[in-house]
């Protein structure tokens, strides 16, 4: 699907997700999947130029396995800087450069293919994800 060039945009990519996975993944594992398309969408709009037209192209797929069901998401954008979007080291007063901290803390990889028309930014999720502590929520 394409989605605005916008922050707009992030909304309508997690809307359709939830739409279409709700009745076929874990509530949980949605979650994750709707946090880190958000993630990767706002970063597209906020640190990249569109694709022609003006949009972003969000995509996912599922593929069976042995152990379940592989999921990608995948956000390609017109790219940015000469630099691929990478793990950055925020000050704690910082507005901004944790969300590849997020994405990375939520899939099970992630990565960068870069072309000459854009770059696309990939998350996957293993069927079976490695165990995260339990968190408490704050106040």
């Amino acid at each position: 699907m394409v989605v605005p060039h916008h922050p707009a945009g992030a909304r309508l990519a997690r809307h359709r997700l939830a739409g279409e996975l709700a009745d076929v993944v874990a509530p949980t594992l949605l979650a994750d999947l709707i946090a880190v398309l958000a993630e990767l969408v706002g970063n597209a709009v906020r640190h990249a130029r569109p694709l022609p037209g003006g949009v972003v192209r969000v995509a996912w797929r599922l593929r069976p396995s042995a152990q379940g069901t592989l999921i990608q998401l995948g956000v390609t954008d017109g790219g940015g800087a000469s630099t691929a979007p990478r793990l950055r080291t925020a000050s704690t007063d910082a507005a901004d450069g944790r969300g590849l901290h997020i994405v990375a803390g939520l899939a099970t990889r992630w990565g960068v293919e870069r072309d000459g028309m854009g770059q696309r930014v990939w998350a996957e999720f293993d069927p079976t994800p490695a165990p995260r502590p339990n968190l408490v929520p704050a106040g």
